[in-house]
């Protein structure tokens, strides 16, 4: 839903790791880049602070749940590889079913995965904040973001080859 409502606002940028690969196609100027990661981490914060009060919980916790190893970090970088290949596979293919394909995405890497699929840093950055089964330890961040990232950059040169715009 989100996606469908605000992709006309600012394309929907709710990831880092997609803004960058879309950064690097130039498909968003250079110059949006640190705006948009500052909204994106800012707007996660926002987020888990206020899921934490829905459920009467104090605003923000720090999250004690130590979260890495080999298979956490394998199935992050799978999971970001996967979901910027359905954006890029969509755009290219089916760009309005974009907002549904992300979703199911998403939905599904959560089962997945042994992560539960934050596949984006500003997400993990955010679930820093809550001590519940969702959170992940500060000291984990780290690794997660890093296989997120590399995650992006495998996508963007092996979707961007198999997406690469057809001939006209």
């Amino acid at each position: 839903v989100l996606i469908t409502i605000l992709s006309p606002l600012s394309g929907a940028h709710f990831n880092p790791v997609v803004s960058a690969v879309m950064a690097a196609r130039r498909d968003l100027a250079l110059a949006d880049v640190a705006p948009y990661l500052f909204a994106q981490c800012a707007g996660g914060v926002a987020g888990a602070v206020l899921a934490n009060l829905m459920f009467d919980l104090p605003g923000v916790q720090i999250a004690a749940t130590l979260r890495g190893g080999a298979g956490q970090w394998l199935s992050e970088g799978i999971a970001t590889f996967t979901l910027v290949g359905v954006i890029l596979g969509g755009i290219r293919d089916a760009p309005q079913s974009v907002p549904w394909l992300v979703g199911l995405t998403i939905t599904g890497a959560y089962w997945f995965t042994a992560s539960t699929s934050f596949a984006n840093p500003a997400v993990t950055i955010a679930r820093t904040l809550s001590d519940t089964f969702a959170g992940i330890a500060p000291s984990g961040v780290p690794a997660f973001v890093l296989v997120q990232s590399a995650g992006g950059a495998l996508a963007a040169v092996f979707w961007g080859w198999l997406f690469a715009p057809r001939p006209t």
